[in-house]
């Protein structure tokens, strides 16, 4: 496998940020329980706004990330393109996120991230994310411009991946992660691309053929899933301000969800996701399928990456208007 020079853009190598103050930032849910059914159940947060800053915001206050004080924090953006959000992750939620995270006492922060088709260091241009970065002095690292000794095979008897597949050392190395999905569908064999499909750009694409596999196979949505035994991120934060209802991952109908989901749980993010996309209206295999019969999901719970039904999902939010959503999402939720 071909590898290339790993691209960095700055390194924070000095004492994290004076001024970390958490106490008493955590709100308490307006709704507390929705029944959980299965023990242990996962939390899935959701904050009805328009504004993807105040989302932010509130989602770390809703289910709060792990004590980042003097880690290294790594945060995986939705870099596919440089296409607009939902096209890929919009340069405000990675903006208050790295403030946040210096706010709380993030030691190191990295973007780490590939693209594709395009190339990577194109899209992030284009996206400004290098000038983002200098700004707020994080590291960036191109996932596809990697050195042999700055990579990791990865096999599992589970996967449906032939032989295994490479992730980036960097996400064995770093304390933390925080991924920031989009809510949006796929138009080429995905279905749709929220937390679980995120995954795939951590899988280096230049040099290696993982991607013609990925899309050759007849269990694509399977191996989709099974990426994320590779790597655990803390955190995901669901920017479903605008969805894709059709089309995707670049473009597609777009509308306007003003919903933002939070959770440490792909699968259980996932399907609160595909509630949304249902509760929007969307293409026939999200309208016609059971969420937990879809096989990004199905595949996922089979393995063990979260919650394997509904009633393991509990709703949460922190005022009168997610509460509210979340009741017409649980119900979607529970019917299927």
């Amino acid at each position: 496998m071909q590898m290339f020079n790993l691209q960095r853009f700055t390194r924070r190598g000095f004492l994290a940020r004076a001024g970390w103050l958490i106490a008493g930032l955590s709100l308490l849910p307006l709704m507390q329980n929705f029944p959980l059914g299965a023990s242990p159940g996962s939390q899935v947060g959701i904050i009805k706004t328009g504004n993807r800053k105040e989302a932010l915001k509130r989602s770390l206050e809703l289910i709060p990330p792990p004590d980042v004080r003097g880690k290294k924090v790594l945060i995986k953006p939705n870099f596919n393109t440089a296409d607009p959000a939902p096209g890929s992750t919009h340069n405000d939620t990675l903006e208050t996120l790295i403030d946040e995270l210096w706010d709380r006492g993030a030691g190191h922060i990295i973007i780490g991230e590939r693209s594709g088709p395009p190339d990577s260091h194109e899209v992030m241009q284009e996206k400004g994310i290098f000038e983002l970065a200098q700004e707020k002095e994080v590291e960036v690292i191109n996932f596809d411009h990697l050195k042999e000794d700055e990579v990791v095979h990865f096999q599992d008897d589970r996967l449906h991946w032939r032989e295994g597949f490479h992730i980036p050392r960097i996400l064995q190395e770093v304390d933390h992660i925080i991924a920031t999905p989009c809510l949006k569908t796929h138009q080429f064999g995905g279905v749709f691309t929220l937390a679980l499909k995120l995954a795939v750009g951590i899988i280096p694409n230049v040099g290696t053929n993982y991607m013609r596999e990925l899309h050759g196979s007849p269990h694509m949505r399977r191996m989709i899933a099974e990426i994320s035994l590779a790597y655990k991120p803390d955190l995901f934060i669901l920017d479903g301000v605008e969805a894709f209802t059709t089309g995707g991952p670049a473009s597609g109908t777009r509308k306007n969800a003003e919903v933002t989901l939070v959770s440490s749980d792909p699968v259980a993010i996932d399907a609160a996701g595909v509630a949304v996309l249902k509760e929007l209206g969307s293409t026939n295999q999200i309208m016609d399928n059971p969420i937990f019969a879809q096989e990004q999901i199905e595949r996922a719970a089979e393995i063990g990456l979260g919650v394997s039904s509904p009633d393991q999902i509990n709703l949460i939010s922190d005022d009168s208007a997610g509460e509210d959503y979340a009741r017409k999402i649980k119900d979607i939720l529970d019917e299927g």
